[in-house]
C-alpha cells in the first residue's frame, strides 16, 4: 500500500519525535546568506517549515514580513511556543500548493525532501507562481540517495534542474561549502531567481 504523506502522517511525526532531519539550529549556509541580505522588509516564506529554527534566525535579527507554513499543525504551535513574540498572523496552517503571494523570498529547507518525488516539479512551478517579479528562491537541496526509503527522499542536480529551469535562473547551483559536519558533502546550495515573463 503506497503510504500517504498527508497532514496526519507528519503531525504523527513531530507528536512521536521521529525528526530526525532537524537540525536544531539554523544551517550556517542560510545564516550566511541570511546575514547579508539588506533589505529587512521583504516578504519572505518558508513553507515546510518543520521547527522553523530559519525563521527564529530571521526574526531575531530584524526581519518582519517572514511568514511560515505546514500541513501539520505541531511544527508550527513549538515554534510559537519556542518564539512567543513571533506575529501568530504569519504562521500558516496550509498546504504549500494551496498558498498565495506574492514573496520576494522563498527559504528551502528540508521541505522539498519531504515531498513525494512525483510532486518535484509542481513544487517549483508552485514556488515560481508565489515569487513576486525578480523574486528568489534560496536553499538547501539533498545532493545524495539515501539507504532508506524516504522522506527524506534523495536526488542529485541534473535532476533538480529539469525541474527548475523552465521558471528560474541559477545565480547559484552548486555544493555547500558550509554544511553541517554530518551532510559535507552531500548538499546544494541554490540561489535561484524567477524568469522574467
Amino acid at each position: 500500500m503506497k503510504q500517504e504523506f498527508d497532514a496526519a502522517y507528519w503531525q504523527n511525526r513531530y507528536q512521536l519525535g521521529q525528526t530526525g532531519w532537524d537540525a536544531g539550529t539554523v544551517t550556517p549556509p542560510l545564516k550566511a546568506y541570511f546575514d547579508q541580505m539588506p533589505n529587512h522588509h521583504q516578504r519572505i516564506l518558508i513553507p515546510g517549515c518543520g521547527n522553523a529554527y530559519e525563521a527564529e534566525y530571521l526574526h531575531l535579527i530584524g526581519f518582519k514580513n517572514v511568514y511560515l507554513a505546514d500541513i501539520a499543525e505541531a511544527p508550527l504551535e513549538n515554534f510559537a511556543a519556542r518564539v512567543p513574540d513571533f506575529p501568530k498572523e504569519h504562521l500558516l496552517h496550509q498546504d504549500f500548493f494551496e498558498l498565495e503571494g506574492p514573496f520576494d523570498l522563498i527559504v528551502e529547507q528540508t521541505f522539498f525532501c519531504a515531498l513525494a518525488p512525483s510532486l518535484r516539479a509542481r513544487y517549483a512551478e508552485q514556488c515560481a507562481k508565489l515569487l513576486a517579479p525578480k523574486g528568489k528562491l534560496v536553499g538547501l537541496l539533498f545532493d545524495t540517495i539515501f539507504e532508506q526509503p524516504g522522506p527524506p527522499f534523495g536526488g542529485n542536480r541534473h535532476e533538480y534542474r529539469i525541474y527548475f529551469e523552465p521558471y528560474f535562473n541559477f545565480l547559484h547551483f552548486d555544493t555547500a561549502y558550509n554544511s553541517l559536519q554530518p551532510r559535507q558533502g552531500k548538499e546544494l546550495f541554490i540561489l535561484l531567481q524567477k524568469k522574467e515573463v
